[in-house]
């Protein structure tokens, strides 16, 4: 991680830690290093989330982008994956999504895209660094060589359209709950499940620039499994802010994360011979049942880091064409590159209708092991010191398996112990909670 840009992005406290400035002079760097710096003209998409904070830094990106001489293109709010399905798709420098995902509104943040879609290169991000830090200052563009903004709604339909080519059959008959987060998927979730013939029942599709994550999304899907069960849904899909998450409700109201999620989808391609090599890369917070659980259907698990770009990295390595995180990123590379809780909520269904199953039965077979997970308030020092903490000792005193990290995209170090004893599992986060407070 680098000083600014973190596992996910440039995050921080919209006005404070993110500023207009510094969203300035991140549109800056972009046009002069995408533009200028290559001899021509750069050409850039905007997305944005429904957060209060996202319409001015939008306004500071573009005219940061437009002073270095870029052409930026506005798709307004929007999922992140539209970003980078655009950028690929309609031959752009890169793309930029304003969000900070999960989070509540008070923060917000800047992804970066290339123009393959994925997430941008250690090199863009250093030279980004580099001018936030005032050690490169980008010329201004003058006379013709100025740059404008341009509407691109045009854009976000355009991916809509993608999003309902992806289905094989109707889902008409089917009873969906949907649950916007208040973000990014407010309209445009509906809209596609409406269209491929669902009756569709939703929540948190009323954002207000303050509620975003509020009680609602995947962060909080005990309020999707209310709405499943009150109306008797055969299923249901909570999305984060930018929708690049999707964490599920099956008809009984059991919550299925990511590991569930992986394991169906799995399965599914695999009975359709679409899983590259019998390989599914899942992180090192993913629960160890899920590994045991694939092999047990015949399926690798490749493990890597946390983070989506991590992910996608693993999947190219290995040739993996599935491969996601417990916290509902899911990456289906034939169809995105890049996490999209839109296209992981459409994977189900299909999985679903295709197998005339519901979705607790499309788990028969999967068994998890208890895991307990603790989020702890944490400032420069004790991430640094998370980083670093050795939790040898205590998984041998606990029998556990452990892991300290401090999060890439919240102002906390997460806490989480494995092993076939969930007392055990909250006893060793105790400890280790206990132990920043003593010495932080």
């Amino acid at each position: 991680m680098g000083k600014y840009f973190g596992t996910d992005g440039f995050r921080g406290r919209a006005g404070v830690t993110l500023t207009s400035a510094r969203a300035f002079k991140v549109g800056e760097a972009l046009g002069w290093y995408f533009g200028a710096r290559l001899g021509g003209k750069c050409r850039a998409v905007i997305g944005k989330d429904a957060r209060l904070s996202s319409y001015t830094l939008e306004y500071a990106l573009a005219a940061g982008l437009t002073s270095a001489g870029a052409d930026a293109y506005i798709l307004h709010v929007t999922p992140t994956a539209s970003v980078s399905y655009i950028a690929r798709c309609d031959g752009f420098d890169c793309g930029v999504m304003i969000s900070a995902s999960h989070n509540d509104y008070r923060d917000n943040g800047i992804k970066i895209f290339n123009a393959q879609g994925e997430k941008t290169e250690d090199a863009v991000i250093n030279f980004v660094e580099d001018c936030l830090d005032g050690k490169f200052t980008v010329p201004c563009a003058s006379d013709d060589r100025m740059g404008r903004t341009v509407d691109y709604v045009s854009g976000r339909n355009r991916y809509i359209g993608h999003l309902i080519s992806l289905s094989t059959c109707s889902y008409k008959g089917m009873r969906i709950g949907l649950d916007g987060a208040n973000g990014s998927a407010f309209s445009i979730a509906r809209n596609v499940f409406d269209a491929l013939g669902a009756k569709t029942y939703c929540i948190g599709c009323e954002p207000d620039g303050l509620n975003e994550n509020y009680g609602v999304g995947s962060t909080h899907p005990e309020a999707l499994k209310n709405l499943v069960i009150g109306n008797g849904l055969d299923m249901g899909f909570a999305f984060d802010g930018d929708a690049d998450r999707c964490i599920a409700v099956d008809g009984n109201g059991r919550i299925i994360t990511g590991d569930e999620i992986l394991y169906i989808a799995a399965n599914h391609l695999k009975a359709r011979g679409e899983l590259n090599k019998n390989k599914v890369v899942c992180t090192v917070l993913s629960n160890g049942g899920l590994i045991k659980s694939l092999e047990g259907i015949g399926v690798k698990c490749e493990v890597c880091d946390v983070g989506d770009r991590n992910v996608c990295a693993a999947m190219a390595e290995t040739g993996a064409r599935l491969g996601g995180e417990r916290s509902g990123h899911v990456v289906f590379s034939k169809y995105e590159s890049t996490g999209d809780g839109l296209v992981t909520a459409i994977m189900l269904m299909e999985a679903a209708v295709d197998g005339k199953k519901s979705l607790s039965q499309l788990l028969k077979g999967y068994c998890s092991l208890p895991q307990h997970t603790i989020n702890i308030p944490a400032d420069g020092e004790r991430k640094r010191i998370a980083a670093k903490f050795d939790t040898r000792e205590i998984c041998r005193r606990y029998g556990v398996r452990m892991i300290v990290r401090p999060s890439g995209t919240e102002r906390v170090v997460r806490i989480m112990a494995e092993s076939e004893d969930i007392e055990n599992c909250k006893k060793a986060c105790a400890e280790v909670a206990e132990f920043f407070d003593m010495h932080t």
